[in-house]
């Protein structure tokens, strides 16, 4: 057994020290709010503490108000806005880091960026980044070229953080609100394209149904413990789960509030969104949404489970093992008869999803502290990572097939890629092995991770259905290899023209994927420090 600290699950009180299931407090002391200089400091902190947030906001406004004074054949001056916004946000979040490296609670304890939110932080600025380097050339190929389409996109992180950092239920849907609402419009953004508006509408209407059932999960939460801070409905719920008075109320408070945080990470049965929306989004907001929207989908999926109805773990554990055998076998099923590239990717998102999941069934059943519940958990974030560069990268090359009349989104649009365009049919396999768990890539350690708390946990069963699955999951992308290396091309013998953002962009994500594969110790020390944990397994840290 090794020492293992996970950071943050319940929040100091009165000066006790109130710990959740293998939770130590972030910070070992709070601001005074007695006197002046303590109001002061409190103050203080909560600026830094919100510092990141501000200043994706302020960065969004000025976009807006620079677009205006900005001629059409400059436009590209917003990308380069929204780009140095996103730097400086993330100079934001690492004065946190430093000013504060345990963590600490803000805006009167609804806020808690410890070490858990520091990491989706970077996270969330990482993909936007690549992101945005995406968009630059796809939106002037597309006519599309607004300064909005940025500012969009960062009020959608700062909406991301607030549900990666809210300890509270308010702070955490007003994020997820934030988020939404701006993914609604970006999935909608080609306005003179029929699928673009076609998926915007059925992203709408499911999303705010889904956000209604979550809602409601929240109020009953919030009428059972009389507290909106997860912290409180931890100790709430714990209590009433051994009164047989209050736990029918508190298992379909379980039971709607899942709901909604299944929809927001594309889980089956609450997928039918992503296909769809995949399908007609603007296709660097398709990345955009597979790797920051759906990492904060998992974000606060952790924080509500794990901080907040870990009581209720031996209920939602039994219900996520048939939702991820569902999600996976559903997934990898339709993806085999997929002919659209982007669709494709969004089932083999569902089907990652299927996977995470598992981790989440590993802890639901571990002791704390053990090696299984920080190898799932340590698992859990190592995919959101690995995931972020390799299915970032794929939609990367998508975008960059988009070229005068070729829509670069039809797997017979990839016919014959290595001769056109053969840097970017390489990385394109790269990207797809990657994302099928073969060594020496990156995707490997996310399933690597997963199987390993699995078989420490003895689900035997759910490892071996999940590797089964990873096996099958290797046809539909060797598809996509098929399409580019063995097929002729049909558009003729074309050179693709390669922006030079677009080039940075596949740069980073494909080295970033060999770089994990390859030498993941350092990224997996990160993981480790963003959850606490002292010293690593001997099993997993086969590397040393």
């Amino acid at each position: 057994m090794r020492g293992v600290r996970l950071i943050g699950l319940a929040q100091p009180r009165n000066g006790e020290d109130h710990r959740g299931p293998g939770v130590a407090p972030s910070h070992s002391h709070r601001a005074g709010r007695g006197s002046g200089k303590g109001e002061e400091l409190v103050v203080w902190t909560d600026y830094v503490l919100a510092l990141p947030i501000t200043l994706l906001v302020l960065f969004a406004l000025g976009i807006l108000l620079i677009d205006f004074m900005l001629p059409k054949e400059m436009k590209w001056l917003n990308a380069v806005t929204a780009f140095i916004g996103v730097c400086f946000s993330a100079a934001g979040v690492y004065k946190i880091q430093m000013t504060f490296p345990g963590g600490y609670p803000g805006m009167l304890g609804t806020m808690r960026v410890d070490r858990f939110a520091i990491y989706f932080f970077y996270l969330f600025l990482a993909g936007t980044a690549i992101a945005i380097l995406m968009s630059v050339r796809y939106l002037e190929t597309e006519n599309e070229s607004h300064g909005e389409y940025y500012a969009l996109m960062l009020l959608s992180v700062a909406g991301m953080m607030c549900m990666a950092a809210g300890f509270d239920i308010v702070l955490i849907f007003i994020g997820l609100e934030l988020m939404a609402i701006s993914t609604y419009v970006l999935v909608g953004f080609l306005r003179r394209d029929r699928r673009s508006n076609e998926a915007a509408l059925k992203y709408l209407l499911l999303g705010a149904f889904s956000s209604g059932i979550f809602a409601y999960g929240l109020s009953l939460l919030y009428g059972l413990t009389g507290s909106t801070s997860l912290g409180d409905i931890n100790r709430g719920l714990a209590r009433h789960m051994l009164d047989p008075q209050y736990r029918p109320v508190a298992i379909v408070a379980l039971i709607t509030t899942i709901t909604g945080l299944l929809f927001k990470i594309a889980a089956i049965p609450f997928h039918q969104w992503a296909p769809d929306a995949y399908e007609g989004a603007p296709t660097s907001i398709t990345g955009f949404m597979s790797v920051a929207v759906k990492a904060a989908g998992w974000a606060m999926l952790l924080r509500i489970l794990l901080w907040g109805m870990f009581p209720m773990r031996a209920i939602w554990g039994p219900l996520l093992v048939f939702v991820s055998i569902a999600t996976m076998t559903g997934a990898n099923f339709a993806a085999l008869t997929q002919t659209n590239t982007k669709r494709l990717l969004a089932y083999s998102s569902i089907a990652h999803v299927g996977y995470m999941l598992l981790g989440m069934v590993v802890l639901s059943s571990a002791e704390f502290p053990s090696d299984g519940f920080s190898d799932g958990f340590k698992g859990i974030l190592i995919y959101l990572l690995v995931y972020t560069f390799m299915n970032l990268g794929a939609f990367a090359v998508i975008t960059s097939l988009r070229h005068r009349n070729i829509a670069g989104d039809d797997l017979d649009d990839l016919n014959g890629l290595y001769s056109r365009a053969p840097v970017e049919a390489v990385l394109m396999l790269l990207f797809m092995l990657s994302l099928a768990g073969i060594p020496p890539l990156a995707g490997f350690w996310g399933k690597y991770f997963i199987f390993l708390s699995l078989i420490e946990t003895k689900h035997y069963v759910l490892a071996s259905l999940g590797v089964l699955y990873s096996v099958f999951g290797l046809y539909y992308y060797l598809k996509i290899a098929n399409a580019m290396f063995m097929r002729q091309p049909e558009k003729g013998e074309e050179k693709l023209p390669v922006s030079l953002a677009m080039r940075v962009a596949l740069g980073l994500t494909g080295l970033a994927t060999l770089y994990i594969g390859i030498m993941p110790n350092r990224f997996i020390e990160i993981v480790n420090w963003a959850l606490g944990i002292a010293q690593q397994s001997k099993v997993a840290n086969l590397m040393h």
